[in-house]
Protein backbone atom coordinates (compact mmCIF):
# COMPACT_ATOMS: atom_id res chain seq x y z
CA UNK A 1 0.00 0.00 0.00
CA UNK A 2 1.41 3.66 -0.73
CA UNK A 3 2.07 5.98 2.40
CA UNK A 4 -0.24 7.96 3.47
CA UNK A 5 1.15 12.04 3.18
CA UNK A 6 1.03 13.27 6.40
CA UNK A 7 -0.40 16.85 6.81
CA UNK A 8 1.69 19.67 5.70
CA UNK A 9 0.43 21.96 8.69
CA UNK A 10 -0.27 19.25 11.45
CA UNK A 11 -2.20 21.92 13.38
CA UNK A 12 -4.62 22.69 11.11
CA UNK A 13 -4.91 18.97 10.45
CA UNK A 14 -6.01 18.15 13.94
CA UNK A 15 -8.06 21.35 14.59
CA UNK A 16 -10.19 19.87 11.54
CA UNK A 17 -10.49 16.66 13.10
CA UNK A 18 -11.44 17.61 16.22
CA UNK A 19 -14.33 20.08 14.70
CA UNK A 20 -14.78 17.46 12.84
CA UNK A 21 -15.53 14.62 15.79
CA UNK A 22 -17.85 17.40 17.77
CA UNK A 23 -20.01 17.37 14.73
CA UNK A 24 -20.70 13.48 14.93
CA UNK A 25 -21.12 13.63 18.84
CA UNK A 26 -24.74 13.65 19.73
CA UNK A 27 -23.85 15.98 22.88
CA UNK A 28 -20.57 17.84 24.09
CA UNK A 29 -17.17 16.12 25.09
CA UNK A 30 -14.69 15.92 27.10
CA UNK A 31 -11.08 16.83 26.23
CA UNK A 32 -9.78 13.74 27.19
CA UNK A 33 -11.98 11.94 24.88
CA UNK A 34 -11.18 14.14 22.22
CA UNK A 35 -7.15 13.48 22.67
CA UNK A 36 -7.56 9.08 23.25
CA UNK A 37 -10.12 8.86 20.33
CA UNK A 38 -7.60 11.38 17.42
CA UNK A 39 -4.68 10.14 19.06
CA UNK A 40 -3.86 13.87 19.84
CA UNK A 41 -1.51 14.80 22.61
CA UNK A 42 -3.45 16.53 25.56
CA UNK A 43 -1.86 19.63 26.00
CA UNK A 44 -2.41 20.16 21.84
CA UNK A 45 -6.75 19.63 22.68
CA UNK A 46 -6.22 21.75 25.36
CA UNK A 47 -4.48 24.66 23.43
CA UNK A 48 -6.50 23.82 20.07
CA UNK A 49 -9.70 24.44 22.20
CA UNK A 50 -9.09 27.47 23.60
CA UNK A 51 -7.97 28.42 20.17
CA UNK A 52 -11.50 27.30 19.17
CA UNK A 53 -12.95 28.96 21.63
CA UNK A 54 -11.95 32.01 21.25
CA UNK A 55 -13.49 32.15 17.45
CA UNK A 56 -16.26 30.72 18.62
CA UNK A 57 -16.23 27.58 16.90
CA UNK A 58 -16.00 25.45 20.67
CA UNK A 59 -18.02 26.40 24.14
CA UNK A 60 -16.79 24.81 26.92
CA UNK A 61 -19.13 23.67 29.31
CA UNK A 62 -17.24 23.51 32.46
CA UNK A 63 -19.85 22.30 34.85
CA UNK A 64 -19.53 19.01 33.03
CA UNK A 65 -16.19 19.57 31.77
CA UNK A 66 -17.01 18.87 28.77
CA UNK A 67 -17.21 20.79 24.74
CA UNK A 68 -19.26 21.53 22.15
CA UNK A 69 -20.02 22.65 18.73
CA UNK A 70 -20.12 26.87 19.22
CA UNK A 71 -22.27 28.94 17.50
CA UNK A 72 -19.79 29.77 14.78
CA UNK A 73 -19.68 26.01 13.91
CA UNK A 74 -23.21 26.66 13.16
CA UNK A 75 -22.88 29.37 11.03
CA UNK A 76 -20.61 27.18 8.54
CA UNK A 77 -23.68 24.82 8.45
CA UNK A 78 -25.30 27.95 7.76
CA UNK A 79 -23.21 29.34 5.23
CA UNK A 80 -23.36 25.71 3.41
CA UNK A 81 -26.93 26.19 2.68
CA UNK A 82 -27.09 29.31 1.89
CA UNK A 83 -25.28 27.52 -1.49
CA UNK A 84 -28.15 25.64 -2.67
CA UNK A 85 -28.08 21.97 -1.54
CA UNK A 86 -31.06 22.12 0.74
CA UNK A 87 -32.99 24.70 -1.02
CA UNK A 88 -32.80 22.97 -4.61
CA UNK A 89 -34.20 19.99 -2.71
CA UNK A 90 -36.61 21.61 -0.41
CA UNK A 91 -38.32 24.20 -2.91
CA UNK A 92 -39.94 21.90 -4.88
CA UNK A 93 -41.42 19.62 -1.80
CA UNK A 94 -42.43 22.91 -0.05
CA UNK A 95 -44.16 24.20 -3.29
CA UNK A 96 -46.25 21.06 -2.99
CA UNK A 97 -47.07 21.56 0.86
CA UNK A 98 -48.43 24.78 0.42
CA UNK A 99 -50.59 23.95 -2.50
CA UNK A 100 -52.06 21.04 -0.73
CA UNK A 101 -52.76 22.95 2.45
CA UNK A 102 -53.27 26.11 1.32
CA UNK A 103 -51.07 27.87 3.37
CA UNK A 104 -47.74 29.69 3.44
CA UNK A 105 -44.61 27.45 4.12
CA UNK A 106 -41.16 27.90 4.79
CA UNK A 107 -37.78 26.27 4.99
CA UNK A 108 -35.58 26.89 7.31
CA UNK A 109 -31.49 26.30 9.01
CA UNK A 110 -30.03 26.61 12.22
CA UNK A 111 -27.13 29.74 11.88
CA UNK A 112 -26.01 30.29 15.36
CA UNK A 113 -28.78 31.22 18.20
CA UNK A 114 -30.81 32.57 14.62
CA UNK A 115 -32.64 30.60 12.26
CA UNK A 116 -31.95 31.26 8.52
CA UNK A 117 -34.67 31.26 5.92
CA UNK A 118 -33.65 29.68 2.70
CA UNK A 119 -36.82 28.73 1.12
CA UNK A 120 -40.74 30.35 1.20
CA UNK A 121 -43.51 29.54 -0.63
CA UNK A 122 -46.27 32.07 -0.25
CA UNK A 123 -50.13 30.34 -0.77
CA UNK A 124 -52.23 32.61 -3.24
CA UNK A 125 -54.18 35.34 -1.28
CA UNK A 126 -51.63 35.31 2.05
CA UNK A 127 -50.17 38.29 2.73
CA UNK A 128 -46.14 38.88 3.01
CA UNK A 129 -44.21 37.53 6.04
CA UNK A 130 -40.85 38.14 7.69
CA UNK A 131 -39.70 34.88 6.73
CA UNK A 132 -38.37 35.72 3.17
CA UNK A 133 -35.61 33.98 1.79
CA UNK A 134 -32.30 35.46 3.35
CA UNK A 135 -33.97 36.84 6.86
CA UNK A 136 -32.33 35.75 10.13
CA UNK A 137 -35.02 35.69 13.19
CA UNK A 138 -34.06 34.36 16.76
CA UNK A 139 -34.47 30.61 17.08
CA UNK A 140 -36.04 30.73 20.33
CA UNK A 141 -39.16 32.56 18.82
CA UNK A 142 -39.92 30.93 15.93
CA UNK A 143 -41.24 27.31 15.14
CA UNK A 144 -38.69 26.04 12.88
CA UNK A 145 -36.15 27.32 15.48
CA UNK A 146 -37.90 26.01 18.31
CA UNK A 147 -38.03 22.41 16.39
CA UNK A 148 -34.36 22.20 15.48
CA UNK A 149 -33.42 23.37 19.14
CA UNK A 150 -35.98 20.57 20.42
CA UNK A 151 -33.83 17.97 18.48
CA UNK A 152 -30.25 19.26 19.68
CA UNK A 153 -28.36 18.11 22.53
CA UNK A 154 -29.70 19.68 26.09
CA UNK A 155 -26.31 20.39 26.78
CA UNK A 156 -25.64 21.81 23.48
CA UNK A 157 -28.78 24.34 23.79
CA UNK A 158 -27.49 25.69 27.41
CA UNK A 159 -24.00 26.51 25.53
CA UNK A 160 -26.23 28.53 22.76
CA UNK A 161 -28.13 30.47 25.37
CA UNK A 162 -26.59 30.22 28.62
CA UNK A 163 -28.47 33.03 30.27
CA UNK A 164 -31.28 35.72 29.61
CA UNK A 165 -28.83 38.12 27.81
CA UNK A 166 -29.15 35.21 24.80
CA UNK A 167 -32.94 35.36 24.85
CA UNK A 168 -33.62 38.63 23.13
CA UNK A 169 -37.78 39.36 22.43
CA UNK A 170 -39.64 40.81 19.30
CA UNK A 171 -43.09 41.33 20.83
CA UNK A 172 -42.67 40.58 24.41
CA UNK A 173 -43.41 37.13 24.31
CA UNK A 174 -41.74 34.38 24.50
CA UNK A 175 -39.44 32.19 27.05
CA UNK A 176 -36.89 35.06 28.26
CA UNK A 177 -35.07 32.81 30.62
CA UNK A 178 -33.51 29.62 29.90
CA UNK A 179 -35.82 27.93 31.90
CA UNK A 180 -38.50 29.50 29.81
CA UNK A 181 -36.85 27.65 27.02
CA UNK A 182 -36.19 24.48 28.57
CA UNK A 183 -40.23 24.22 29.11
CA UNK A 184 -40.57 25.25 25.59
CA UNK A 185 -38.51 22.72 24.02
CA UNK A 186 -40.28 19.90 26.04
CA UNK A 187 -43.10 20.69 24.94
CA UNK A 188 -42.14 20.18 21.51
CA UNK A 189 -40.55 17.12 22.31
CA UNK A 190 -43.54 15.73 23.95
CA UNK A 191 -45.85 16.94 21.14
CA UNK A 192 -43.59 15.63 18.31
CA UNK A 193 -43.73 19.51 16.86
CA UNK A 194 -43.31 23.26 17.47
CA UNK A 195 -45.61 25.63 17.10
CA UNK A 196 -45.42 29.96 17.72
CA UNK A 197 -48.60 32.19 18.16
CA UNK A 198 -48.08 35.66 17.75
CA UNK A 199 -43.95 35.72 19.02
CA UNK A 200 -42.72 36.27 15.20
CA UNK A 201 -45.88 38.33 13.70
CA UNK A 202 -48.64 39.13 15.59
CA UNK A 203 -52.01 37.60 13.97
CA UNK A 204 -49.60 34.70 12.64
CA UNK A 205 -49.33 31.38 13.73
CA UNK A 206 -46.64 28.33 12.75
CA UNK A 207 -45.84 24.66 13.42
CA UNK A 208 -42.89 22.85 12.46
CA UNK A 209 -40.75 19.84 11.93
CA UNK A 210 -37.34 19.40 12.06
CA UNK A 211 -35.45 17.97 9.13
CA UNK A 212 -33.36 15.16 10.76
CA UNK A 213 -29.95 14.15 8.84
CA UNK A 214 -28.83 10.78 8.96
CA UNK A 215 -27.04 10.87 12.33
CA UNK A 216 -30.03 12.68 13.57
CA UNK A 217 -29.16 16.34 13.72
CA UNK A 218 -31.34 19.11 12.74
CA UNK A 219 -30.53 19.80 9.09
CA UNK A 220 -33.08 22.15 8.41
CA UNK A 221 -36.93 22.46 9.86
CA UNK A 222 -40.29 22.95 7.51
CA UNK A 223 -42.53 25.18 8.64
CA UNK A 224 -46.55 26.08 7.88
CA UNK A 225 -47.89 29.89 8.85
CA UNK A 226 -51.78 31.14 8.51
CA UNK A 227 -53.29 34.08 10.18
CA UNK A 228 -54.65 33.42 13.42
CA UNK A 229 -57.66 35.75 12.37
CA UNK A 230 -59.09 33.69 9.75
CA UNK A 231 -60.64 30.67 9.41
CA UNK A 232 -59.88 28.08 12.14
CA UNK A 233 -57.22 25.76 10.73
CA UNK A 234 -56.80 22.00 12.55
CA UNK A 235 -53.42 22.02 13.84
CA UNK A 236 -52.02 18.40 14.13
CA UNK A 237 -53.35 18.38 10.80
CA UNK A 238 -51.02 20.98 9.18
CA UNK A 239 -48.05 19.57 11.69
CA UNK A 240 -48.23 16.11 9.92
CA UNK A 241 -48.48 17.36 6.72
CA UNK A 242 -45.35 19.61 7.71
CA UNK A 243 -43.79 16.27 9.69
CA UNK A 244 -44.53 14.50 5.86
CA UNK A 245 -42.57 16.94 3.90
CA UNK A 246 -39.78 16.99 6.41
CA UNK A 247 -39.42 13.17 6.92
CA UNK A 248 -39.20 13.12 2.62
CA UNK A 249 -36.88 16.29 2.39
CA UNK A 250 -34.60 13.94 5.13
CA UNK A 251 -34.74 10.84 2.75
CA UNK A 252 -33.96 12.93 -0.38
CA UNK A 253 -30.71 14.49 1.75
CA UNK A 254 -29.46 11.03 2.54
CA UNK A 255 -30.00 10.40 -0.84
CA UNK A 256 -27.82 12.78 -2.06
CA UNK A 257 -24.92 12.69 0.82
Amino acid sequence: MPDIPRPQVPAADQTLRILSLLARQPGPVAAQSIATTLGIPRSSVYHLLATLEQHGYVVHLPGDRRWGLGTAAFELGGGYARQQPLARLGRPLLAGLSDRVGESAHLAVLAGRDVLYIVEERAPRRPALVTDVGVRLPAHLTATGRAMLAALPREQVRALFPDATALTQRHGSGPATPRELREVLRLVRADGHASENGEVTPGFRSVATAVLDHAGWPAAAVAITWPADGPPRDTEALASAASGTAAELARRIGRHA
